[in-house]
C-alpha cells in the first residue's frame, strides 16, 4: 500500500487527501505521524471493504450538509473557537441557500446577495468555511470575487502614551491582564496563563495554552494557536513584576476577569489617561509598535510575540509610532534645507 505524504497547514496541522471508490476524503490531524496513520486505516478499511464510498455524488449533497460533514471531520483538530465560529457561519451565513444542492447553487450569485446584508469581511469570513466545505465533500471549488475588505487599523498607544497608560491601570484589578498584553501577549494567552508559567525569581513568562470560546463555553487550550505562540516571554515592565509579586500563587489561572470586562476597564484607563482609547488587541499591536521604535530586531519581536511568519508580524502589526514618522519627515527637511543653503551660498560666492 503506498504510504500518504501528508502536507502541512497553515494552521501547524497536517492533511493528508485521499480518493478511494469515487470519495473524496480529507484527513487531518495534529501531527505529520497521526495523519499518517489515520490515512493508512482509511484505506485498509476501503481495501478489505469495511467502507463504503457516499452514496450521494458531491453535487447532490446540499450547502448545509457540506459544512456540516466538514466541521464533524476536523472537530477533534481545531480549536474550540474555531468550531464555535464555524458553527455561528453555518447558521447564520447563506441561509436562502443551506438546503439547495451544491450543483445548482451559483455560487457568486450567493456571494453577491450576502453582501447586501452583511460586511465584507464576514461575506468573505463566511465563504472560506464554505470553499473549506466544498472541498472536503470533492466538488470542484468555483472561481469566485470577493468584495475587497477594507483595512480596520487597530488603535495603539504611541511610545509616549504607554507609562501614563501603566500608571492608569496600577493598582487596579486587572493591572496584571493589561500589563501581559503589553508584553505581546494575545487577550486569551493572558487569561489562560498559569501560575506555574510564571518565574518570578528569573523575570520569565512560559506562554502556553489559552482560555478559548468554543461551543460549551469557556475551554483552556494545553496548545496554543501555532508553534510559534509556545515561547518564553521575558518580564520587561517594571511594574507587572512587582503585581505577581503581590498577587503570587502557587497555582490556577494569573488572570481571572472576563473578556468584556477587561475591555470595558482598558478603555476606561485609558479616558482616565488621557491617551489612545485602545482595545485588549490594540495593547499587543502597541506592544509591536513600542519594539519598532526602540529598535528591536523583528525576529525578537517575532519571538517575543509568538508570530508565526514575518509577513503577519510586518504589515500587520508593525505600525510606525507618528512620533516616528514625524522624525522621519523632519531629516528630509533638514536634507533640503541644508541643501538649499549650499546652494545659495554656492552662487553668492560666484557673484563675488
Amino acid at each position: 500500500m503506498k504510504e500518504p505524504k501528508p502536507e502541512r497547514l497553515p494552521s501547524g496541522n497536517y492533511r493528508v487527501r485521499l480518493r478511494l471508490g469515487g470519495e473524496d476524503i480529507s484527513v487531518t490531524m495534529a501531527t505529520k505521524e497521526a495523519c499518517k496513520d489515520e490515512a493508512l486505516r482509511i484505506k485498509s478499511e476501503y481495501k478489505l471493504g469495511k467502507r463504503i464510498a457516499v452514496s450521494k455524488a458531491a453535487g447532490e449533497t446540499t450547502l448545509k450538509e457540506a459544512q456540516e460533514a466538514y466541521i464533524k471531520a476536523n472537530r477533534a483538530v481545531l480549536s474550540p473557537s474555531t468550531v464555535k465560529g464555524y458553527e455561528t457561519y453555518k447558521n447564520s451565513r447563506f441561509i436562502g441557500y443551506q438546503d439547495t444542492k451544491l450543483k445548482d447553487i451559483d455560487f457568486q450569485t450567493m456571494i453577491n446577495d450576502e453582501l447586501q446584508d452583511v460586511s465584507e469581511k464576514t461575506v468573505k469570513n463566511g465563504w472560506g468555511l464554505v470553499h473549506a466545505a466544498l472541498d472536503h465533500v470533492g466538488f470542484p471549488i468555483p472561481a469566485v470575487k470577493l468584495a475587497k475588505v477594507p483595512v480596520n487599523e487597530i488603535a495603539f498607544l504611541q511610545p509616549e502614551e504607554i507609562q501614563p497608560f501603566c500608571d492608569a491601570v496600577r493598582g487596579r484589578p486587572y493591572e496584571i491582564a493589561a500589563l501581559l498584553m503589553l508584553h505581546g501577549l494575545r487577550l486569551s494567552e493572558a487569561r489562560g496563563l498559569q501560575w506555574e508559567n510564571v518565574n518570578i525569581d528569573k523575570q520569565l513568562i512560559t506562554v502556553k495554552g489559552a482560555l478559548v470560546n468554543g461551543p460549551d463555553g469557556y475551554t483552556l487550550k494545553k496548545t496554543n494557536k501555532n508553534e510559534t505562540s509556545t515561547r518564553k516571554v521575558p518580564i520587561m515592565i517594571p511594574q507587572l513584576l512587582d503585581a505577581l509579586k503581590a498577587a503570587e500563587s502557587d497555582s490556577g489561572p494569573v488572570v481571572g476577569i472576563s473578556s468584556s470586562v477587561l475591555l470595558r476597564d482598558v478603555k476606561r484607563a485609558c479616558g482616565r489617561a488621557g491617551v489612545t482609547v485602545v482595545s485588549n488587541h490594540g495593547l499587543r499591536h502597541s506592544f509591536a509598535s513600542l519594539g519598532y521604535h526602540l529598535g528591536i530586531p523583528e525576529r525578537q519581536l517575532m519571538a517575543w510575540g509568538g508570530w508565526a511568519d514575518y509577513t503577519t508580524m510586518h504589515k500587520i502589526y508593525i505600525r510606525l509610532a507618528a512620533s516616528d514618522e514625524s522624525a522621519a519627515a523632519e531629516k528630509v527637511r533638514e536634507f533640503f534645507k541644508t541643501a538649499t543653503k549650499k546652494t545659495t551660498e554656492t552662487k553668492e560666492g560666484n557673484k563675488t
